[in-house]
Protein backbone atom coordinates (compact mmCIF):
# COMPACT_ATOMS: atom_id res chain seq x y z
CA UNK A 1 0.00 0.00 0.00
CA UNK A 2 1.18 3.61 -1.07
CA UNK A 3 0.08 6.86 -0.97
CA UNK A 4 -0.05 9.13 -3.74
CA UNK A 5 0.97 12.66 -3.35
CA UNK A 6 -1.41 15.06 -3.90
CA UNK A 7 -0.60 18.11 -5.41
CA UNK A 8 -3.62 20.17 -3.99
CA UNK A 9 -2.16 19.49 0.09
CA UNK A 10 1.76 20.16 -0.76
CA UNK A 11 2.42 16.93 -0.53
CA UNK A 12 6.28 15.67 -1.42
CA UNK A 13 6.99 12.38 0.91
CA UNK A 14 10.74 12.52 2.11
CA UNK A 15 12.27 9.35 1.52
CA UNK A 16 15.88 9.89 3.01
CA UNK A 17 16.04 8.20 5.71
CA UNK A 18 19.68 9.95 7.03
CA UNK A 19 17.63 12.83 6.81
CA UNK A 20 14.65 11.57 8.62
CA UNK A 21 16.49 10.76 11.73
CA UNK A 22 18.37 13.96 11.89
CA UNK A 23 14.89 15.95 11.52
CA UNK A 24 14.16 13.85 14.83
CA UNK A 25 17.28 13.97 16.45
CA UNK A 26 16.97 17.91 16.06
CA UNK A 27 14.02 18.13 18.50
CA UNK A 28 15.60 18.11 21.71
CA UNK A 29 12.21 18.20 24.32
CA UNK A 30 10.52 15.42 25.63
CA UNK A 31 7.44 14.76 26.67
CA UNK A 32 4.34 15.59 24.50
CA UNK A 33 4.70 15.83 20.72
CA UNK A 34 2.52 16.57 18.05
CA UNK A 35 4.01 15.63 14.76
CA UNK A 36 2.29 17.77 11.92
CA UNK A 37 1.52 16.20 8.22
CA UNK A 38 3.41 12.69 9.37
CA UNK A 39 2.47 11.13 5.56
CA UNK A 40 3.68 7.91 5.50
CA UNK A 41 5.17 8.01 8.82
CA UNK A 42 9.09 8.71 7.94
CA UNK A 43 9.60 10.67 10.87
CA UNK A 44 6.85 8.71 12.56
CA UNK A 45 9.11 5.65 13.22
CA UNK A 46 11.88 7.36 14.74
CA UNK A 47 9.66 9.52 16.80
CA UNK A 48 7.96 6.33 18.25
CA UNK A 49 11.51 4.84 18.85
CA UNK A 50 11.98 7.58 21.67
CA UNK A 51 10.93 6.65 25.19
CA UNK A 52 11.17 10.39 26.26
CA UNK A 53 8.17 11.47 24.02
CA UNK A 54 4.36 10.80 24.37
CA UNK A 55 3.55 11.11 20.63
CA UNK A 56 0.31 12.67 18.27
CA UNK A 57 0.23 12.90 15.51
CA UNK A 58 -2.51 15.25 12.87
CA UNK A 59 -2.78 14.04 9.12
CA UNK A 60 -5.12 15.36 7.06
CA UNK A 61 -5.44 13.13 3.87
CA UNK A 62 -7.80 9.80 4.70
CA UNK A 63 -5.02 7.76 2.44
CA UNK A 64 -2.37 8.55 4.94
CA UNK A 65 -4.23 7.98 7.68
CA UNK A 66 -5.49 4.62 6.47
CA UNK A 67 -1.44 3.79 5.61
CA UNK A 68 -0.46 5.01 9.19
CA UNK A 69 -2.62 3.29 11.00
CA UNK A 70 -1.96 -0.37 8.70
CA UNK A 71 1.84 0.38 9.23
CA UNK A 72 2.61 1.37 12.87
CA UNK A 73 0.37 -0.89 15.66
CA UNK A 74 -0.98 1.53 18.47
CA UNK A 75 -1.78 4.88 16.06
CA UNK A 76 -5.37 4.27 17.58
CA UNK A 77 -5.69 7.39 20.34
CA UNK A 78 -2.56 9.13 18.49
CA UNK A 79 -3.19 9.80 15.48
CA UNK A 80 -5.98 12.90 14.72
CA UNK A 81 -7.58 12.97 11.07
CA UNK A 82 -7.58 16.62 10.88
CA UNK A 83 -6.82 19.56 9.86
CA UNK A 84 -4.17 21.11 12.14
CA UNK A 85 -4.80 24.72 11.16
CA UNK A 86 -8.88 24.51 12.92
CA UNK A 87 -7.13 21.72 15.19
CA UNK A 88 -8.28 23.09 19.02
CA UNK A 89 -4.72 22.79 20.38
CA UNK A 90 -5.20 23.99 23.86
CA UNK A 91 -8.04 21.02 24.17
CA UNK A 92 -5.78 17.94 23.04
CA UNK A 93 -2.59 19.76 24.97
CA UNK A 94 -3.77 21.17 28.36
CA UNK A 95 0.20 21.91 29.13
CA UNK A 96 3.29 22.63 26.84
CA UNK A 97 4.10 20.68 24.12
CA UNK A 98 6.48 20.47 21.15
CA UNK A 99 6.09 20.36 17.38
CA UNK A 100 8.07 18.52 14.84
CA UNK A 101 6.98 17.67 10.52
CA UNK A 102 7.43 18.36 7.44
CA UNK A 103 5.08 20.79 6.82
CA UNK A 104 3.35 21.51 3.51
CA UNK A 105 5.15 24.27 1.73
CA UNK A 106 1.61 25.87 0.87
CA UNK A 107 0.93 26.18 4.52
CA UNK A 108 3.48 27.01 6.41
CA UNK A 109 3.26 30.67 7.21
CA UNK A 110 -0.61 30.05 8.09
CA UNK A 111 1.12 27.15 10.43
CA UNK A 112 3.37 29.32 12.25
CA UNK A 113 0.55 32.00 12.41
CA UNK A 114 -0.98 29.26 14.29
CA UNK A 115 1.72 28.23 16.32
CA UNK A 116 2.50 31.81 17.07
CA UNK A 117 -1.17 32.21 18.51
CA UNK A 118 -0.21 29.09 21.05
CA UNK A 119 3.31 30.40 21.68
CA UNK A 120 3.04 29.97 25.26
CA UNK A 121 2.21 26.66 25.45
CA UNK A 122 4.65 25.25 22.33
CA UNK A 123 8.73 25.60 23.66
CA UNK A 124 9.81 24.11 20.25
CA UNK A 125 9.68 23.53 16.85
CA UNK A 126 11.36 21.51 14.37
CA UNK A 127 10.32 21.17 11.15
CA UNK A 128 11.20 21.73 7.53
CA UNK A 129 10.29 23.83 4.71
CA UNK A 130 10.88 25.63 2.05
CA UNK A 131 14.69 26.79 1.91
CA UNK A 132 13.89 30.12 0.92
CA UNK A 133 11.50 30.68 3.92
CA UNK A 134 13.69 29.19 6.11
CA UNK A 135 16.07 31.54 5.45
CA UNK A 136 14.05 34.24 5.43
CA UNK A 137 12.59 33.95 8.95
CA UNK A 138 16.33 32.88 10.27
CA UNK A 139 17.10 36.10 8.49
CA UNK A 140 18.60 39.11 10.68
CA UNK A 141 17.20 42.84 10.13
CA UNK A 142 19.01 44.43 6.92
CA UNK A 143 18.30 41.76 4.77
CA UNK A 144 16.24 41.44 1.51
CA UNK A 145 14.65 38.43 2.72
CA UNK A 146 13.60 39.68 6.35
CA UNK A 147 10.04 40.04 6.81
CA UNK A 148 6.77 39.61 8.26
CA UNK A 149 7.18 36.45 9.96
CA UNK A 150 10.73 37.23 10.58
CA UNK A 151 9.97 39.66 12.88
CA UNK A 152 6.94 38.33 14.66
CA UNK A 153 8.52 34.86 14.81
CA UNK A 154 11.82 36.32 16.26
CA UNK A 155 10.12 38.32 18.70
CA UNK A 156 8.90 35.18 20.84
CA UNK A 157 11.36 32.37 19.45
CA UNK A 158 15.06 31.56 18.60
CA UNK A 159 15.25 30.58 15.41
CA UNK A 160 18.18 28.32 13.73
CA UNK A 161 18.67 27.27 10.47
CA UNK A 162 20.03 23.75 11.06
CA UNK A 163 20.73 21.95 7.10
CA UNK A 164 19.52 22.12 3.64
CA UNK A 165 17.59 19.32 1.87
CA UNK A 166 18.20 18.53 -1.54
CA UNK A 167 14.94 18.24 -3.91
CA UNK A 168 15.89 14.68 -4.41
CA UNK A 169 15.24 13.53 -0.97
CA UNK A 170 11.54 13.56 -1.95
CA UNK A 171 9.04 11.77 -3.80
CA UNK A 172 7.64 13.43 -6.21
CA UNK A 173 10.97 15.64 -6.01
CA UNK A 174 9.64 19.64 -5.54
CA UNK A 175 10.96 22.00 -7.79
CA UNK A 176 11.95 23.89 -4.86
CA UNK A 177 15.07 23.02 -2.04
CA UNK A 178 14.15 22.48 1.52
CA UNK A 179 15.41 23.14 4.82
CA UNK A 180 15.15 22.44 8.68
CA UNK A 181 14.95 24.59 11.07
CA UNK A 182 14.56 24.40 14.92
CA UNK A 183 12.65 27.12 16.90
CA UNK A 184 13.32 27.62 20.70
CA UNK A 185 10.88 29.87 23.06
CA UNK A 186 13.15 32.83 24.33
CA UNK A 187 12.77 34.25 27.81
CA UNK A 188 10.04 37.04 26.45
CA UNK A 189 6.99 36.98 28.98
CA UNK A 190 5.58 40.15 26.81
CA UNK A 191 6.52 43.05 24.22
CA UNK A 192 5.87 45.71 26.30
CA UNK A 193 3.53 47.23 23.97
CA UNK A 194 0.01 46.73 22.69
CA UNK A 195 0.93 43.11 20.91
CA UNK A 196 -1.94 43.75 18.40
CA UNK A 197 -0.78 47.21 17.04
CA UNK A 198 2.72 45.27 17.14
CA UNK A 199 1.09 42.90 14.83
CA UNK A 200 -0.63 45.69 12.42
CA UNK A 201 2.52 47.68 12.24
CA UNK A 202 4.71 44.75 11.52
CA UNK A 203 2.24 43.71 8.50
CA UNK A 204 1.57 47.21 7.29
CA UNK A 205 5.22 48.45 7.45
CA UNK A 206 6.44 45.23 5.14
CA UNK A 207 3.17 45.68 2.84
CA UNK A 208 5.19 48.72 1.17
CA UNK A 209 8.43 47.40 1.86
CA UNK A 210 10.38 49.09 -0.75
CA UNK A 211 8.95 52.26 0.88
CA UNK A 212 10.12 54.82 4.09
CA UNK A 213 7.52 54.00 7.32
CA UNK A 214 6.19 57.34 6.54
CA UNK A 215 4.02 55.73 3.63
CA UNK A 216 2.43 53.29 4.57
CA UNK A 217 2.48 53.88 8.38
CA UNK A 218 0.82 57.64 7.94
CA UNK A 219 -2.69 56.29 8.43
CA UNK A 220 -2.14 54.82 11.80
CA UNK A 221 0.30 58.12 12.50
CA UNK A 222 -2.48 59.82 11.41
CA UNK A 223 -5.49 57.85 13.57
CA UNK A 224 -2.67 59.08 16.76
CA UNK A 225 -3.12 62.52 15.54
CA UNK A 226 -6.59 62.45 15.76
CA UNK A 227 -6.84 60.73 19.54
CA UNK A 228 -4.25 63.59 20.59
CA UNK A 229 -5.38 66.48 18.77
CA UNK A 230 -2.66 67.52 17.01
CA UNK A 231 -2.71 70.35 14.36
CA UNK A 232 -1.40 69.06 10.68
CA UNK A 233 1.88 70.44 11.35
CA UNK A 234 2.18 68.56 14.82
CA UNK A 235 1.40 65.69 12.39
CA UNK A 236 4.21 66.32 10.05
CA UNK A 237 6.98 67.14 12.87
CA UNK A 238 5.62 63.55 13.65
CA UNK A 239 6.57 61.75 10.62
CA UNK A 240 9.84 63.97 10.64
CA UNK A 241 10.93 61.54 13.16
CA UNK A 242 14.36 59.45 11.81
CA UNK A 243 12.38 56.23 12.32
CA UNK A 244 9.79 57.08 9.30
CA UNK A 245 12.74 57.40 7.36
CA UNK A 246 13.93 54.26 7.39
CA UNK A 247 12.87 51.13 5.09
CA UNK A 248 10.86 47.86 7.44
CA UNK A 249 13.61 45.58 7.04
CA UNK A 250 16.14 47.87 8.89
CA UNK A 251 14.27 47.30 11.64
CA UNK A 252 14.61 44.92 14.68
CA UNK A 253 11.94 43.50 16.97
CA UNK A 254 12.81 45.91 19.74
CA UNK A 255 13.06 48.25 17.18
CA UNK A 256 9.39 47.44 15.95
CA UNK A 257 8.18 47.93 19.80
CA UNK A 258 9.52 50.83 20.06
CA UNK A 259 7.83 52.08 17.14
CA UNK A 260 4.23 50.44 18.31
CA UNK A 261 5.03 52.47 21.57
CA UNK A 262 5.44 55.70 19.78
CA UNK A 263 2.18 54.56 17.53
CA UNK A 264 0.06 53.98 20.65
Amino acid sequence: MEVRAKKALGQHFLTDQKVARAIVDALESGGPVLEVGPGMGVLTQYLLERRDIDLKLVEIDGESVDYLLAHFPGMHGRLLQADFLTLPLERIFPDKFCIIGNFPYNISSQIFFKILDHKDSVPQVVCMIQKEVAERLAEKPGSKTYGILSVLLQAWYDIEYLFSVGSGCFAPPPKVESAVIRLRRNTRTELGCDEKLFKTIVKTAFGQRRKMMRNPLKPLAAAKAAREGWSDAQLADFLAQPVFTLRPEVLSVEDFIDLTNLLS
